[in-house]
């Protein structure tokens, strides 16, 4: 008996689930000889208020957990990453990859949550400042998340171009809905499984598959995003405007997707001063 192949169903990530788009639509995705290996997602305006929603509800707690915390989060998700190494290098390998070019795309992945689990408790202390005043006060600088951060992966690094616009965001607190590689998505939803079986809450990272000139007009005009990324080409016109009509900050991480800085992670953060007042001693000294 011939046995029928089961394809695999590849659907978005929102909330911590695995729902099938509100639209009912789907696209192929084919290898590199053209074959079909799946149907993906074709995510909505629908879908993307829902991931808003998720990611909103999530951020407030996700950025109340200390830094140690979040660094061990991050740190574990490459060690799942790690465990499904193989599994992530073939499926790149019927993407139309080599094997020598998905091994990098999956070992630079796992090293770069790794690079970023380590400056979550580090960054502030880069960062943040305290600051020269000419009255008798002491003036603090620190850094806290923008909020809920839209972005746009890049279209030819499947695995690695998602992990670097997803680990500094909620390295730094932020919760994140990611527009995965429309073609090569199917290593993002297999990642989305790695994240559903981690530590990291539900809403913290969400990821659509779909079309960029779709959705990134809605990622723009969407009032309760605090900042876009984009590291793929072809923001229009309308996109831009709109982000400035509503205040939103838009940072094009385009030729700097693939590097790991730390000034990612201030990207999408908000600088907060706080000035206290120096009490003066009975004898007329500073003190606190």
């Amino acid at each position: 008996m011939t046995r029928l192949n089961v394809q695999k169903t590849y659907k978005i990530f929102i909330g911590g689930q695995f729902p099938r788009t509100e639209s009912a639509r789907y696209y192929p995705i084919n290898d590199g000889a053209g074959n079909l290996i799946a149907n993906m997602c074709l995510s909505s305006r629908k879908d993307f208020r829902n991931a808003v929603v998720a990611a909103r509800k999530a951020q407030a707690s996700w950025a109340g957990k200390t830094a140690y915390n979040r660094s061990q989060i991050l740190y574990r998700l490459a060690e799942m990453l790690e465990a499904r190494r193989a599994s992530f290098i073939e499926e790149m390998e019927v993407l139309g990859l080599s094997k020598k070019a998905s091994e990098k795309e999956v070992d630079h992945s796992i090293d770069r949550l790794v690079y970023y689990a380590g400056w979550c408790d580090k960054y502030t202390a880069l960062f943040s400042s305290v600051n020269p005043t000419a009255t008798a006060h002491f003036n603090f600088s620190v850094h806290e998340p923008t909020g809920v951060v839209a972005a746009v992966a890049p279209e030819d690094s499947p695995l690695l171009g998602l992990v670097s616009v997803i680990a500094p965001a909620i390295c730094g607190g932020n919760s994140v809905i990611v527009l995965a590689s429309e073609f090569k998505a199917t290593s993002a939803i297999s990642f989305a499984e790695v994240i559903q079986n981690s530590d990291v809450p539900g809403g913290v990272i969400n990821i659509l598959t779909g079309n960029m000139k779709e959705l990134v007009p809605h990622m723009a005009s969407h009032m309760d995003v605090n900042a876009l990324v984009i590291a793929r080409q072809g923001l229009d016109e309308k996109s831009r405007n709109a982000v400035v009509e509503n205040v939103k900050r838009l940072f094009d991480w385009t030729l700097k997707v693939n590097e790991q800085d730390p000034y990612l992670i201030l990207d999408l953060q908000e600088v907060k001063t706080t000035w206290h007042p120096v009490q003066q001693s009975a004898s007329g000294g500073g003190g606190y």
